[in-house]
C-alpha cells in the first residue's frame, strides 16, 4: 500500500476504536482495564524503556485490576519481548493489522449489509450467540466517535454483525460474526464493503482491523478485498 497510515496512528486508533474501560499508569507501564472484555482492552504496553526490575510493578498493578499480566508486544520491540519471554511470560495471539484505502474495497448493495447505530436486538442476539457477550458490547458502548453497527443479510434474514468505529481517519473493523448456517456466502465480504461505504461517509481515508495469524481463512478474505498488512503485534502473557 502507497499511503500506509502512520504506525503510531495505527495504534492509536486500535485502542480508541475499542476502549478500554479506565487506564491506569504504574510506574514506565499504561494498564488498560478490560472489565472482562479480552486481551486488547486487559493489555499493557511500556511508556518508556523497562526491564525485569519493572515487573513486579506490573504484575502487581494488574493484580489489582483482578486481570493477570498481559503485554502487548508490538512488532520492531525485540528488546521488551525477550525480556518478557526470559521471565516467564508465554507467547499468545500472534495478530495482523490488515487496511486498505476506503475507496478500495468492493461496495456491497444495500440489500445486503448496511450500517447503523444503536444495534438492533437481532444484532446484539448474533454477537451473543458468537460468544461476543454484554463485555465485549459494552466497548462498543464506550466509544465517542463516529461508529456504526454492521448487519449483513442473506435471504431475507440477519445473518452476520460487525461493529466500526472512526480516530484519526483510521475506521477499525471489530467483532465481525457471522451465524454458522450462512457462512462462506459472501456475508463478511458484503459488512466489509457497508463499512468501507460508512467509513468514507464518516471522513475516515482507511479501513483497518486486527485479525490473528492463525485465523488464516478470515485473513485471506480480508486479504481478497485488497486490505494489506499493515502492522502486527503479540502478547506475552505470565
Amino acid at each position: 500500500m502507497s499511503d500506509i497510515p502512520d504506525p503510531d496512528a495505527l495504534f492509536r486508533a486500535l485502542a480508541e476504536t475499542w476502549p478500554a474501560a479506565a487506564e491506569h499508569r504504574a510506574g514506565a507501564w499504561l494498564l488498560r482495564e478490560g472489565a472482562g472484555a479480552g486481551s486488547r482492552v486487559s493489555s499493557a504496553r511500556p511508556l518508556g524503556p523497562v526491564g525485569s526490575s519493572d515487573l513486579p510493578l506490573l504484575q502487581d498493578a494488574a493484580a489489582r485490576l483482578g486481570q493477570s499480566p498481559l503485554v502487548q508486544v508490538r512488532a520492531g520491540q525485540d528488546a521488551l519481548d525477550a525480556m518478557l519471554a526470559a521471565a516467564g511470560y508465554a507467547l499468545r495471539d500472534e495478530t495482523l493489522i490488515m487496511a486498505a484505502p476506503v475507496g478500495a474495497l468492493p461496495p456491497a448493495s444495500r440489500m445486503t449489509a448496511f450500517a447503523l447505530w444503536p444495534p438492533l436486538g437481532i444484532q446484539r442476539d448474533i454477537w451473543a450467540e458468537s460468544g461476543i457477550g454484554a463485555a465485549r458490547q459494552a466497548v462498543m458502548e464506550r466509544v465517542t466517535g463516529p461508529k456504526a453497527a454492521l448487519l449483513g443479510r442473506l435471504s431475507d434474514r440477519a445473518a452476520g454483525v460487525g461493529f466500526v468505529a472512526v480516530s484519526e481517519g483510521i475506521a477499525f473493523v471489530s467483532a465481525v460474526a457471522v451465524l454458522p448456517a450462512f457462512r462462506r456466502q459472501g456475508c463478511a465480504r458484503n459488512m466489509m464493503g457497508a463499512a468501507a461505504h460508512w467509513a468514507q461517509a464518516a471522513g475516515a481515508t482507511h479501513l483497518a482491523l486486527a485479525v490473528t495469524r492463525a485465523n488464516e481463512e478470515a485473513g485471506a478474505l480480508y486479504a481478497s478485498l485488497g486490505m494489506e498488512v499493515v502492522g502486527k503485534y503479540h502478547y506475552r502473557a505470565k
